[in-house]
């Protein structure tokens, strides 16, 4: 009798596990279709709601070409400051000790800690017409408030620390051996660079470029504060659909969204690209 309730014993206990596990599994599946799946169903049948034509019109009118041309102009211009900003920051904190160390990287981590509609006010603070420089770019002809240079500043703001933050750690795990070993061998600063470090962190620097990237094109808060809504000049792709949901034209609001989740989706698939090979890089480096 004893030997019998001792054997179904771990029966009931794997048979609560397994039950345990396919109730987490339901649970997660839920939300990604909730959260992911249904709003996806919905942006596209929204926005073709009235017809294939009609989206058409809507993500080919004037505006929105505008506004999808400033979002890439945004993305391309502030997407390689922040690479190279990124690689030298992380070089620096995983490499080297140095005085202020932990200053640098409390400056990486403040858009993660500021608002981005505070980020996008002390901007126009500091460069609007009452602003502590604005006379003097009033003096010199220089606009940055409601134009495309604060657009681009705001969007450098909010997506610094992304490259950074996804290189520091990789390149601390790899510690100096190699470089030092470079080194040793004759090699210069750049030769270490481009034939040690860079092919070390190349999947990292990609998988942040697409977070940083995914971030630019979405940014709302800081671009909404210095842009000032000027409809086909600085108005970009979330501002647009903003301004077409506003006007109760939800069908073209549905259309131009349906523009950012396609990049959405790029993004997503390329993120996943790069972190799965990460994950390899990491497998064969523990064998």
């Amino acid at each position: 009798m004893t030997t019998s309730l001792t054997a179904t014993l771990p029966k009931s206990s794997s048979t609560t596990r397994s039950w345990g596990r396919l109730g987490l599994l339901a649970a997660a599946w839920l939300m990604f279709i909730v959260f992911l799946v249904l709003p996806l169903a919905i942006v596209l049948s929204e926005a073709l709601k009235m017809g294939v034509g009609y989206f058409f019109n809507a993500i080919l009118e004037p505006d929105a070409i505008s506004a999808l041309k400033l979002t890439i102009l945004a993305v391309v211009i502030s997407v390689p400051l922040n690479l190279v900003f990124g690689v030298a920051a992380a070089w620096c904190v995983s490499k080297h000790d140095f005085y202020g160390k932990s200053v640098l990287i409390t400056l990486i981590d403040l858009p993660f800690s500021v608002s981005p509609i505070i980020a996008g006010l002390v901007y126009v603070l500091l460069f609007g017409a009452q602003g502590f420089f604005g006379q003097w770019l009033i003096e010199h002809d220089i606009q940055i408030i409601f134009a495309v240079p604060g657009i681009i500043l705001a969007t450098l703001f909010v997506t610094v620390p992304f490259v950074a933050r996804e290189l520091i750690p990789l390149m601390q795990q790899q510690g100096t051996q190699e470089e030092e070993a470079a080194r040793l061998l004759g090699a210069s600063g750049w030769q270490m660079f481009w034939h040690v470090t860079v092919p070390n962190i190349k999947w990292g620097l990609m998988y942040g470029v697409v977070l940083c990237t995914a971030r630019a094109m979405g940014e709302f808060g800081a671009v909404s504060v210095v842009s000032g809504h000027i409809r086909g000049f600085t108005n970009t792709l979330p501002l647009h659909v903003e301004i077409l949901y506003n006007e109760y034209n939800h069908v073209a609001a549905f259309s131009v969204a349906s523009l950012l989740l396609i990049l959405a989706l790029l993004m997503l698939l390329l993120k996943q690209w790069s972190e799965s090979r990460i994950n390899r890089q990491h497998n064969n480096g523990d064998e």
